[in-house]
C-alpha cells in the first residue's frame, strides 16, 4: 500500500490556513496542523479524518517563541512523516502609527511572519532538496508591492517574504523543489480583527473569502506557478506598484489608510 503524501500547514486554526487544510485533505493529502489554538485544532482534525479518510496530526505550537521552529521541525520527525508540501501560512499583522507601537508586539510579529517561515523554509527544503522533490507554498500580503503607512511593519515582513521566497524558488528550482507565493488582499478572515485595521471602503470589491483564495494558491502551487495574486483588483494594484512612482503609491495608500483608521 503507497503511503500517504503529507502536506504540513501552518496557521491552520483559522481562515486561509484552515481552507489549505481542508482543501489539501480533499486532495488526499494527509496532514500535520500547527497553531496555538489546540482546541481549533482538534475539531478540525476530526472534521477532515471524517470527511476526507486522511491521517491528521496536531501539534499546537506559537511560532513567536524562538524555538518554536525547530520543536515542530522534531516533532514531525518523531511522528515519521515526511513534508512533501510545506504551507508557510502563519502570520498576522499589528497596525497604527509606527511610533505608537510597542517593540515587543512587533518582536513577535517579525518572528512569525519573517524567522519562523525562514527556519521552517530551510529545515523543510533542505530534506525536500535531497529527495528531489517538494512543493512549499509561501503566505505573503498583497501589501508586500509597496510600502504601506500605518502597516508599515507588517508590510515590510511581508515585503521579506517576497524576496526571500523569489530568490530561494530560483536556488531550488534544479533540486526539484517548487517555491509558489501567495499573496492575498483583504480576506473574510480573522486578520482584520487582530490587526485591530479597518479597511478603505475602495478595496471592499476587492475581498474574497478565505475559500477562493485557498483554491487559487494550491491550484498555482502545484502548476509550479512563481506568484499567485487571487482577484482582479489585487491584481491590478500589484502590477500598479511596480511601474509607477513608488512615492506616488506610498502617498495614496497612506492617505487611503489614514481616513479608513481616522489617523
Amino acid at each position: 500500500m503507497t503511503a500517504p503524501r503529507f502536506a504540513l500547514v501552518t496557521g491552520a486554526s483559522s481562515g486561509i490556513g484552515t481552507e489549505l487544510a481542508r482543501q489539501l485533505a480533499a486532495r488526499g493529502y494527509g496532514l500535520v496542523i500547527t497553531a496555538r489554538r489546540l482546541d481549533r485544532l482538534d475539531a478540525l482534525r476530526t472534521e477532515l479524518e471524517v470527511a476526507h479518510k486522511v491521517p491528521v496530526h496536531v501539534v499546537a505550537q506559537d511560532l513567536a517563541a524562538p524555538q518554536a521552529p525547530q520543536q515542530l521541525f522534531e516533532s514531525v520527525r518523531a511522528l515519521g512523516i515526511q513534508v512533501d508540501v510545506l504551507v508557510n501560512n502563519a502570520g498576522y499583522g499589528i497596525q497604527g502609527r509606527f511610533v505608537e507601537m510597542d517593540m515587543p508586539a512587533i518582536e513577535k510579529m517579525t518572528r512569525v511572519n519573517v524567522l519562523a517561515l525562514t527556519e521552517l523554509t530551510l529545515l523543510f527544503g533542505r530534506e525536500m532538496a535531497t529527495r528531489g522533490t517538494g512543493h512549499i507554498l509561501n503566505v505573503a500580503s498583497a501589501a508586500a508591492f509597496l510600502p504601506s503607512p500605518y502597516v508599515s511593519a507588517y508590510a515590510a515582513t511581508k515585503a521579506y517574504v517576497l524576496a526571500f521566497s523569489e530568490a530561494i524558488r530560483f536556488e531550488l528550482a534544479p533540486a526539484g523543489v517548487n517555491v509558489t507565493t501567495l499573496y492575498p488582499g483583504i480576506t473574510t478572515t480573522e486578520f482584520n480583527a487582530v490587526a485591530l485595521a479597518q479597511t478603505p471602503k475602495a478595496m471592499d470589491l476587492s475581498i474574497l473569502g478565505p475559500a477562493d483564495v485557498a483554491r487559487m494558491g494550491l491550484n498555482g502551487l502545484f502548476a509550479r506557478k512563481r506568484t499567485v495574486v487571487p482577484g482582479f483588483i489585487n491584481k491590478v494594484n500589484a502590477f500598479l506598484s511596480q511601474v509607477l512612482h513608488r512615492g506616488l503609491i506610498t502617498w495614496f495608500a497612506g492617505r487611503l489608510l489614514a481616513a479608513a483608521n481616522r489617523k
